[in-house]
């Protein structure tokens, strides 16, 4: 288990990476208010559980392992970015989902075939901005945001970050992302994603390998 991997030494200040490390299931460790990107990729883990271990996580890794259902994210109240694809999720509980999401991917669950699967989750986390690598367009922050153009000059004239996207899409798709979106206000709440750059290239590795 994850518990079995709690470093007797420092631990790293930002990032605790545990993927492809055979684990079965997250222990319950002490709690680790520094870690906001937490890799446990390719494991053996059924369910999702004592992850308040983690208070302050804000990109959560979990692809590729064998869980069923969604489960104990609400104790998560800063996540931003979420992969949960490549599991055995059925049926998928949209009140599970932390309400802070901006980036969710489910692909390779038998829940993303289920009748209204996209608007059920658009009408949940009305912060997303990409459901399974798609963008999001045209939801209530959006709306609440001002709409589809600039609400002001200064919003206008304002340098976007160039977005860094820890799921496997191109650089094309990232600048269509760019210009459908520039200009709204919800773009300065991605700037929490720029600290995954280094990652990008690792998880595009990964659903490669799956």
């Amino acid at each position: 288990s994850l518990c079995s991997f709690s470093p007797t030494g420092p631990l790293p200040t930002a990032t605790i990476r545990l993927d492809r490390e055979d684990i079965s299931c997250i222990g319950r460790i002490r709690r680790l208010a520094l870690i906001h990107s937490l890799y446990l990729q390719q494991n053996r883990i059924e369910k999702i559980e004592n992850l308040d271990s983690f208070p302050n996580l804000r990109f959560l890794c979990l692809a590729g392992n064998r869980i069923q259902r969604v489960e104990n994210l609400q104790c998560l109240p800063h996540l931003s970015a979420l992969d949960l694809s490549h599991n055995l999720i059925q049926e998928l509980d949209t009140e599970e989902l932390p309400r802070s999401l901006q980036i969710l991917d489910l692909a390779g669950n038998q829940c993303t075939q289920q009748d209204g699967y996209r608007d059920l989750v658009l009408a949940a986390l009305p912060q997303l901005l990409l459901l399974d690598s798609q963008p999001v367009h045209g939801n209530t922050a959006e709306e609440e945001a001002g709409g589809g153009s600039c609400s002001s000059e200064e919003e206008e004239d304002e340098e976007l970050p160039e977005l860094r996207i820890p799921f496997t899409v191109d650089r094309d798709f990232l600048v269509d992302v760019h210009r459908e979106l520039a200009g709204r206000a919800r773009w300065r709440r991605t700037m929490s994603l720029e600290e995954h750059r280094a990652r990008l290239e690792e998880l595009r590795e990964r659903h490669a390998l799956l």
